[in-house]
């Protein structure tokens, strides 16, 4: 943070943060002060609009409209990212936060199912999951114990303004506790559909919305920046003033903050994300591939570059030294990480069969210790594998339930899983009740289900918006962008546009080529972050591919366009 102070003792004027500023830095728990923060905004915007005013008298008579035009946006566009990325990254936390509160309500609803006692559903809803919501609803359960409110009351005061479903579903939780037993089960199963019905409600709001947005970021940030690549030859031509500086600077530095700015603008608003598990880096089956991933990248850019030396002209060594060796160690580090997602999704889809199995079998009156092992001999793939794993343990090492599953050498401490680890510490607390567990259990299955069914309807939702931002960035920028810089090299008469090889418009290539694989880079990013959350191994295994794609993509359009004109 000392880069944001001195920024911040740039602009020596008083400031006031707003309240969503002094919300965001609170929930992100920054130590710097919001006040700060917001001075070293106005502290970029004092260096920007003074490197503006000293380029707009150095650049040439021609060029000198262009040049402050395009300093002057990137000096907003950059000042105003400075104080809102608190806000931005807040908010995209919150997202992934939100994406679990179905399972912390299925937690609470299960949790008076045995017991209509509002305070053990919230302590057991926040003990039992794991991440921002559940932490959030942990600090309400200790502040609860001092204040008049229920900590589910809190709680939902606090998450209704981005989530309104979910305080309304506690709220329903709560009144739970004082209803006869026939009347407090409709209205437990009136709050878990309330929650869904929420997520899905703001989910297609959401993606009725986007259209209109991904419209305009595709037509004025790959459409227009590409089809008027074909006219800079011909305005060079008649003595617009045009240079290598002009191009570099709108191609490379402004449409790539106002993409990323556009993309930002778009996440902030996304209501609810069903994040990917969450891997570290310490899991026993993610190897270190950091040393691994840097010789792929060097390989792999070397490997390019030698290609495309042989082939193309010279401009292309660098897109292609740069596409291919980022594309390729990009997939080299994140691969083992997918792999455990892959893993884990695999045994998140068997766990509505394993709870359906170990609930009919605690309801006809069997220990649920018993229950688990015979569903281990019963079920097959995954789940079967570790339920088989978990009765060894119990048996042999005589442990708890929750210890066989959960503990330090329990058979899912290699499953990082929050809906399952929620499950899974249900059963613990079956284990303790017994028979009367057994239909709750039966419901635990039931809506797990049901979310799962949601969150593919979500997915369906977003896909032909993120499929499209995808495609545009991965294929259809790449090779607009390649034919169109063979189309502006044979205006001039030359294969390439760039010095000693007949063009008039120096690095038109190789700029365009850049923008090729930013696009390649936010785009597929965006979609992957609407989807499913900012996850950073989702998000860097799609750019890794779509780099490598898009380079290719790129390179052959333009030696398509330049065999055939």
């Amino acid at each position: 943070m000392s880069a944001v102070a001195a920024l911040a003792r740039l602009y020596p004027w008083p400031v006031e943060p707003t309240d969503e500023l002094r919300r965001a830095v609170r929930f992100l728990d920054i130590s710097t002060e919001p006040s700060t923060l917001l001075s070293a905004a106005y502290g970029v915007a004092l260096v920007g609009a003074a490197t503006t005013a000293v380029a707009a008298v150095l650049a040439p008579p021609e060029t000198r409209l262009l040049v402050t035009l395009a300093l002057g946006t990137l000096t907003a566009v950059v000042a105003v990212g400075t104080q809102s990325l608190p806000s931005l990254l807040a908010t995209a936390r919150r997202v992934r936060a939100l994406g679990d509160a179905p399972d912390l309500v299925a937690r609470a609803v299960l949790r008076m199912r045995l017991a209509p006692s509002p305070e053990r559903a919230a302590a057991f809803a926040a003990s039992a999951g794991d991440g921002p919501l559940a932490d959030s609803l942990a600090r309400h359960v200790r502040q609860a114990r001092t204040a008049t409110s229920t900590a589910f009351d809190s709680f939902g005061d606090e998450w209704k303004p981005w989530f309104p479903s979910l305080a309304r579903s506690l709220t329903l939780v709560s009144a739970a506790s004082e209803m006869s037993t026939v009347d407090r089960e409709r209205t437990l199963e009136r709050a878990l559909t309330v929650v869904l019905d929420g997520t899905r409600s703001q989910m297609q709001s959401f993606a009725s919305g986007l259209n209109r947005p991904v419209t305009a970021l595709y037509a004025f940030g790959v459409l227009l920046p590409t089809a008027l690549v074909a006219l800079l030859p011909a305005a060079h031509a008649v003595g617009v003033g045009i240079t290598t500086t002009t191009v570099a600077l709108v191609y490379n530095l402004l449409l790539p903050a106002l993409l990323l700015a556009a993309a930002c603008w778009l996440l902030a608003y996304r209501p609810v994300a069903f994040p990917p598990p969450n891997v570290s880096r310490d899991h026993p089956d993610v190897p270190d591939r950091a040393t691994v991933a840097l010789v792929a990248t060097l390989a792999a850019a070397l490997a390019g570059a030698t290609l495309t030396w042989q082939t193309f002209p010279s401009w292309t060594i660098p897109v292609a030294a740069i596409g291919f060796g980022v594309g390729s160690g990009l997939l080299v580090y994140h691969r083992p990480v997918l792999a455990v997602y892959d893993h884990v999704r695999a045994v998140e889809t068997e766990l509505t069969d394993a709870l359906s199995v170990v609930g009919r079998r605690v309801a006809n009156g069997e220990a649920v210790e018993s229950a688990i092992e015979q569903a281990g001999r019963e079920l097959s793939g995954e789940m079967g594998t570790l339920l088989a794993q978990t009765a060894r343990k119990q048996r042999q090492l005589q442990l708890s339930v929750h210890e066989a599953f959960l503990g330090d050498t329990g058979s899912l401490a290699d499953v990082p899983s929050r809906r399952v680890s929620g499950a899974v510490a249900f059963l613990a607390l079956a284990a303790r009740e017994g028979k009367p567990a057994g239909p709750a259990i039966l419901s635990l299955a039931d809506h797990i289900d049901e979310l799962g069914r949601v969150e593919a309807e979500a997915r369906h939702t977003l896909q032909p918006v993120c499929g499209t931002l995808q495609s545009t960035g991965m294929l259809f920028g790449p090779l607009v962008a390649g034919s169109t810089v063979a189309l502006a090299g044979g205006m001039v008469g030359g294969s390439g546009v760039v010095p000693g090889e007949g063009g008039s418009l120096p690095y038109l290539g190789l700029s365009i080529g850049l923008y090729a694989l930013t696009l390649a880079t936010i785009l597929p990013a965006l979609s992957t972050a609407l989807v499913r959350g900012f996850d950073r191994v989702l998000v860097g295994a799609r750019v890794g591919k779509s780099l490598l794609i898009a380079t290719i993509v790129y390179l052959a359009a333009y030696q398509f366009v330049v065999a055939i004109a």
